[in-house]
C-alpha cells in the first residue's frame, strides 16, 4: 500500500482517485471545490481540507489540474511541503515548457517527477482503462508505473521531461482533425442519400476507418456507446479539445513545426465553442457543419 496525495478530484481526477483506493492504496485528495470533495470521500478518498494535509506522510503525489500555470503554483507548494526523494506525477494536459519547468522544480529539491497525461475521457478514467503518455527519467517512471497501472490499460514512456505533454499534444491534435474529417464525410453523405449505417459500414472497415468513426462514430444508431446516442453529453467536451488543440499550436509556433490543418482544427472548434458549444462533446461539431449548409 502506498500513501498518495491526489490534488484535482474533478471529472478525471475524481474517478482515478477512486481507482487507486479499490487497488488498496491509502488517498487523500484535495481540491478547492467542495462538492468534488465530498464527491470523491464517497469513493473512500480521504478529504484533506487543506493541501498540506493532503500531502503529510504522502510518498507520491499526483495532480490533475486545468492549465500549466495551476501545475507550476500547486507544485511550487507541495515542493515547499514534501521531504526528498517523494514522487510527484501530473496527469494534466499541459503545455511542454510548463512541464520541462516543473520537472526542473522537482530536481532542485531531489523529488522525482514524471508528466503523464492521460486519454480515454470519464469513461476511462471510471474504467480504469486509461492510457498515460509519461515523460521523465526511467526511475521515475519505475516507481510510477504500478499506480499508474492501476487506472490505465496502456502505459507508455515517451522520453524525457515533457515528452508525455508532446505526445499527448500530437495525440490530439490528430483526434480533433479526424474528428472534422469523419464529420464532414457523414454530412456528404447525408445530402447523397447514404443512410448512417452505410456509410459507418464501408468506411469503418476500409480506407477510412480511423478512431473517430470506428469507436466515436458522430451520429446516432452505428456505434451504440458514442455520445451521439446521448445527444452529445460529453465524453471529452469541446471546450477540452480546444484546450488541446491550442496547446498544439502552440508547441507548432514554438518549434516551427507546419500544422495547417491543426491550424484550421483549431479554428473550427474555436467557433464551435463560441457559438455555446463548448460543454457539449466534441463530435457535436457534426451540427455545425449540417448548419453551415
Amino acid at each position: 500500500m502506498t500513501r498518495i496525495a491526489f490534488i484535482g478530484l474533478g471529472n478525471m481526477g475524481g474517478p482515478m482517485a477512486a481507482n487507486l483506493v479499490k487497488a488498496g492504496h491509502d488517498v487523500v485528495g484535495f481540491d478547492l471545490s467542495h462538492d468534488m470533495l465530498k464527491a470523491a470521500e464517497a469513493t473512500g478518498v480521504k478529504a484533506a481540507n487543506v493541501l498540506t494535509e493532503a500531502l503529510a506522510d504522502a510518498e507520491a503525489v499526483v495532480t490533475m489540474l486545468p492549465k500549466g500555470q495551476h501545475v507550476l503554483t500547486v507544485w511550487t507548494d507541495i515542493l515547499r511541503s514534501v521531504p526528498k526523494g517523494t514522487l510527484l506525477i501530473d496527469s494534466s494536459t499541459i503545455d511542454v515548457d510548463s512541464a520541462r519547468k516543473a520537472h526542473a522544480m522537482a530536481g532542485d529539491v531531489g523529488c522525482l517527477s514524471l508528466d503523464a497525461p492521460v486519454s480515454g475521457g470519464t469513461g476511462g478514467a471510471a474504467a480504469g482503462t486509461l492510457t498515460f503518455m509519461a515523460g521523465g527519467s526511467t526511475e521515475s517512471f519505475a516507481g510510477a508505473k504500478p499506480l499508474l497501472e492501476v487506472m490505465g490499460r496502456k502505459i507508455v514512456h515517451c522520453g524525457d521531461a515533457g515528452a508525455g505533454q508532446a505526445a499527448k499534444i500530437c495525440n490530439n491534435m490528430i483526434l480533433g482533425i479526424s474528428m472534422i474529417g469523419v464529420c464532414e464525410a457523414f454530412v456528404l453523405g447525408e445530402k447523397l442519400g447514404l443512410s448512417h449505417q452505410a456509410l459507418f459500414d464501408v468506411a469503418s472497415t476500409s480506407s477510412g476507418q480511423c478512431w473517430s468513426i470506428n469507436t466515436y462514430c458522430p451520429v446516432p444508431g452505428p456505434v451504440p456507446t458514442s455520445p451521439a446516442n446521448t445527444d452529445y453529453k460529453p465524453g471529452f467536451s469541446a471546450a477540452l479539445m480546444l484546450k488541446d488543440l491550442r496547446l498544439s499550436q502552440e508547441a507548432a509556433l514554438s518549434s516551427g513545426a507546419s500544422t495547417p490543418l491543426g491550424a484550421e482544427a483549431a479554428q473550427l472548434y474555436a467557433l464551435f465553442e463560441k457559438l455555446g458549444n463548448g460543454g457539449r462533446d466534441f463530435s457535436a461539431i457534426i451540427e455545425m457543419f449540417r448548419e453551415a449548409e
